[in-house]
């Protein structure tokens, strides 16, 4: 509340401050106005240390639905999320904040880490057709009753949704409300590996903190780093470990690690996810402008006396760390506030665990 009135100028700040002890007395806690969630909101983004993209923070939309706390309302406003910040292909970065955590009463949770994510099923003889990072709450949407898709590497799950003093519930993600992009090579024909991925991050399963009080359930997104997809999501061995499949495609010698044959598959698959999501009109970055654009992030903000913090191993590129101008640079990690917080009790619903 302080920094909202050392920034912004909203006003009095003593007058607000009696009010917000006078309503914590009466209740426990206190209600922010919207212009303080507007801005802790947006601050949040600002404080968010492994996030590259913060240029932007100012431009955040932020949708005030506090009023909604049960299951269905808040499943039907998560799918507003997505039809919003999709824009056609134009995404836009969006918050819809939910009820908020009060005394003797919890929040709404949304167990999926993400809107969007991608089924994992075991297969009888081992291994995980789609991906295996969302096994468990893949488990955990059957045990509820989804019937598991048509059975494909990329099924879009349901969201898990639990409301004020409710159990979870599943709701099915309509097709309208989730964009997806093929994933297709500039100079190769890859349409035999079926490959693609949604239009929109939309982190689920964080809680935003501002000025002490906790919203369990504040889906946001701004846009894909084109390397989230091609180096991580797409590449990552514990997850759809598609390098010695584009290799195999590529015609490239797997035999010997000297060949790099690693290394040039994940170019010309991260070239593939830029190449595809520019040809489908759909918002992307790619590492070596985001990462100017970080740099003049931090510069602006000193400028105005405020340090950034980042985790350096994840403001850095998964490919090409040295080339980029966040490599050569160190930062401050101290976590501030108003914040997103991953805690241990959203991790283990991400994996499926505890309710049910």
């Amino acid at each position: 509340m302080r920094l909202h009135h050392a920034e912004e100028r909203p006003g009095d700040l003593a007058a607000r401050l009696r009010e917000v002890r006078d309503e914590i007395d009466a209740t426990g806690t206190y209600r922010h106005t919207p212009r303080e969630l507007v801005f802790g909101a947006r601050v949040a983004w600002r404080n968010s240390n492994r996030c590259i993209g913060r240029l932007y923070w100012r431009s955040l939309a932020v949708r005030d639905l506090r009023y909604l706390g049960d299951a269905e309302s808040v499943a039907d406003a998560c799918v507003d999320h997505l039809r919003h910040a999709t824009g056609g292909g134009r995404i836009r970065p969006l918050i819809s904040v939910f009820a908020p955590d009060t005394p003797g009463r919890p929040g709404p949770r949304i167990w999926n880490e993400q809107l969007v994510r991608y089924a994992g099923h075991p297969r009888p003889g081992g291994g995980v057709l789609g991906d295996p990072r969302n096994l468990g709450i893949t488990a955990l949407a059957r045990r509820l009753g989804w019937s598991g898709g048509p059975g494909t590497p990329f099924d879009v799950l349901p969201l898990v949704v639990q409301g004020r003093d409710d159990k979870p519930r599943l709701f099915d993600l309509p097709a309208d409300a989730v964009l997806e992009v093929d994933i297709l090579h500039p100079d190769d024909d890859w349409t035999s590996l079926g490959l693609r991925w949604h239009a929109v991050p939309a982190l689920s399963g964080m809680c935003l903190e501002i000025g002490g009080v906790r919203y369990p359930a504040a889906p946001f997104n701004g846009w894909y780093l084109g390397t989230e997809i091609g180096a991580r999501n797409l590449a990552d061995t514990d997850r759809y470990d598609l390098l010695p499949a584009v290799a195999a495609r590529l015609g490239l010698d797997t035999g010997d690690d000297r060949s790099l044959w690693k290394d040039r598959a994940l170019v010309e698959l991260n070239r593939a996810v830029l190449h595809s999501y520019d040809r489908a009109g759909v918002t992307v970055a790619d590492h070596h402008t985001e990462s100017r654009r970080f740099l003049a992030h931090v510069d602006r903000e000193q400028a105005r006396g405020r340090a950034v913090g980042a985790d350096w191993s994840w403001i850095v590129p998964p490919i090409s760390g040295s080339a980029t101008p966040v490599f050569h640079r160190t930062y401050p990690s101290t976590a501030e506030r108003p914040g997103f917080v991953l805690d241990a009790e959203a991790r283990a619903r991400a994996r499926g665990a505890g309710l049910v």
